[in-house]
């Protein structure tokens, strides 16, 4: 009788286990350093990337990302001291990701705006555009709260528009840049 009890118990204890490696975060706020090669000018920025996902399902979620980055233009090799550049982004869209035990792998596509500053000898001029992101990356997991973002590599497109000398030149108005990302994942609640 008692071997009887211990099979029926194991029998129902293992959906429960099943079930626990099945469990997701409700929610993933991802916040860190991030290097932005912007083209067409090559120019590294330094900064930072930010996001928040909702999980729907265990491998669909929408996410929300915000990015700053910040630097100079050079001149023979040197930063030139006296122009300052900016730019952000804000972007929105679906993310899928593959979760096991110790680490989540990612894809992203994310559309919204971008905005950049340049600001010479006190002389600020700023213009906002279409941005675009698709890339990915992998989260190593600590615990179940905290995974460390090891990389996340985006292709960002951006359609500033050209000044007026370039309006009608036929100048391509999209530009093609790079962002890659470290950092934090904290992650809240569970499905």
């Amino acid at each position: 009788m008692k071997i009887v009890l211990v099979v029926v118990s194991l029998m129902l204890l293992i959906p429960l286990a099943a079930m626990a490696q099945d469990e997701y975060p409700r929610a993933e706020v991802f916040g860190g350093y991030s290097y932005f090669r912007a083209n067409p000018d090559g120019m590294g920025l330094n900064g930072w990337d930010g996001s928040v996902t909702g999980n729907i399902t265990k491998w669909f979620g929408v996410e929300g990302d915000v990015s700053g980055h910040y630097g100079s233009p050079k001149l023979f090799g040197f930063d030139v001291p006296f122009v300052d550049v900016s730019s952000y982004t804000f972007m929105a869209g679906p993310k899928l990701t593959y979760r096991s035990d110790k680490v989540a792998s990612f894809a992203h596509f994310l559309i919204g705006g971008a905005q950049a500053r340049t600001k010479v000898l006190g002389i600020s001029v700023s213009d906002s555009a279409l941005a675009a992101a698709i890339g990915g990356g992998i989260d190593i997991n600590l615990n179940k709260s905290i995974a460390i973002r090891a990389i996340q590599a985006d292709y960002v497109m951006t359609r500033f528009h050209p000044g007026p000398e370039l309006a009608f030149s036929g100048f391509d108005q999209r530009q093609n840049n790079f962002r890659i990302s470290a950092g934090i994942v904290i992650k809240l609640g569970n499905h």
